[in-house]
C-alpha cells in the first residue's frame, strides 16, 4: 500500500472519527458530517500536518460556539440565518478551498515556488475562515452594539457587516492560530502573509455583508434580520442586497479572498 493511499485510508477514519463526535455533539447536521469527512480526508491526504491543523481549526471553532452559547444565542438568534449544528454547505464553504489546495500543495508536479504559493492559498484561506468564525463567537459576547464597517452607526448584534474592538482583536487571533499553528506543525508557512490574508478575507467578508448581503425585514417585529422565517414564525421579506447572496456564500468570498491575499503577499 502506497504512503498516499495509507493516508486516504487513515484520514477517512481519523475524519470520520472526528465528524461523528461532532455530529453528536449537535455541531455538525448529518449532511455536515458527511462534508467534513470529505474535506478532513483530503487534508489528511496531504499530509498528516495538513489533517491535524483543520483539526485543531474544527476543534477551537467548536469550542469557541459552545462558550456562552444560549447568551449569545439570545442576542443574535433572531438575526443570523443559520444557527447550531453547521450543514454540507456551511462546511464546504468555511473548508473547501483549503482542502483543495492542500492537495494541490503537496503534489510533485509543482516547483518548489509554485507549491509555496498554493500553499499559502490553503493557509490563507483557513486563517480567513478561521478569523470570521473567532470575531463573530467572541465579538457578539461585546456589550456594547457593533459598527457597520461601511457607515460606522451602531448595528444589532449578528448583523452582517457589524464589528467592534473585541471582534476585530479576536479576527486578528483567528488568523494568527492558523498561521501559528502551521508553523507549529512544521508547514512551512508564511506566517505574516497567513495572517494578513486571514484577516483581509474577515474584512472582505465584513464588507460583503453590509453591503451585497441579502437583508430582509420581519413586519410584525420591526427587525431587520437574515432569516427567511422570523424567530416569531413570520415569514420575513427582502429589503436589500442581493437575494441570492446569502451568508454560506459570502463565507466562500472570505476563504476566496483570504487565499488570494496571502497568495498576493507571498507573491510580492
Amino acid at each position: 500500500m502506497t504512503p498516499l493511499i495509507s493516508r486516504v485510508a487513515a484520514g477517512v477514519v481519523v475524519a470520520g472519527t472526528v465528524a461523528l463526535a461532532a455530529s453528536r455533539a449537535h455541531a455538525l447536521s448529518r449532511e455536515g458530517m458527511l462534508a467534513a469527512i470529505v474535506i478532513g480526508t483530503l487534508a489528511v491526504a496531504a499530509g498528516w500536518a495538513w489533517g491535524a491543523l483543520l483539526i485543531g481549526y474544527f476543534v477551537a471553532s467548536i469550542a469557541l460556539s459552545k462558550l456562552r452559547a444560549a447568551e449569545k444565542a439570545e442576542r443574535i438568534g433572531s438575526v443570523v440565518a443559520k444557527g447550531g449544528a453547521r450543514d454540507a454547505i456551511q462546511v464546504i464553504a468555511n473548508g473547501g478551498l483549503f482542502a483543495l489546495a492542500a492537495v494541490i500543495a503537496a503534489t510533485p508536479l509543482l516547483t518548489e515556488s509554485e507549491s509555496g504559493v498554493v500553499m499559502a492559498v490553503a493557509l490563507g484561506a483557513l486563517a480567513a475562515s478561521a478569523a470570521d468564525t473567532w470575531a463573530t463567537e467572541i465579538g457578539s459576547l461585546a456589550t456594547a452594539p457593533p459598527r457597520s464597517i461601511i457607515s460606522g452607526r451602531p448595528v444589532a448584534p449578528g448583523t452582517s457587516g457589524g464589528v467592534n474592538l473585541l471582534g476585530i482583536g479576536a479576527m486578528v487571533l483567528g488568523a494568527a492560530f492558523v498561521a501559528l499553528g502551521a508553523r507549529f506543525l512544521s508547514i512551512d508557512a508564511p506566517v505574516a502573509a497567513v495572517v494578513i490574508g486571514g484577516v483581509g478575507g474577515a474584512l472582505a467578508d465584513s464588507v460583503v455583508g453590509a453591503t451585497l448581503q441579502d437583508r430582509r425585514w420581519c413586519d410584525t417585529c420591526g427587525t431587520s434580520t437574515e432569516r427567511a422565517v422570523h424567530s416569531c414564525g413570520t415569514p420575513t421579506r427582502h429589503a436589500g442586497g442581493i437575494t441570492a447572496m446569502d451568508n454560506d456564500l459570502v463565507n466562500l468570498i472570505a476563504t476566496v479572498s483570504g487565499g488570494a491575499i496571502a497568495a498576493l503577499v507571498v507573491l510580492l
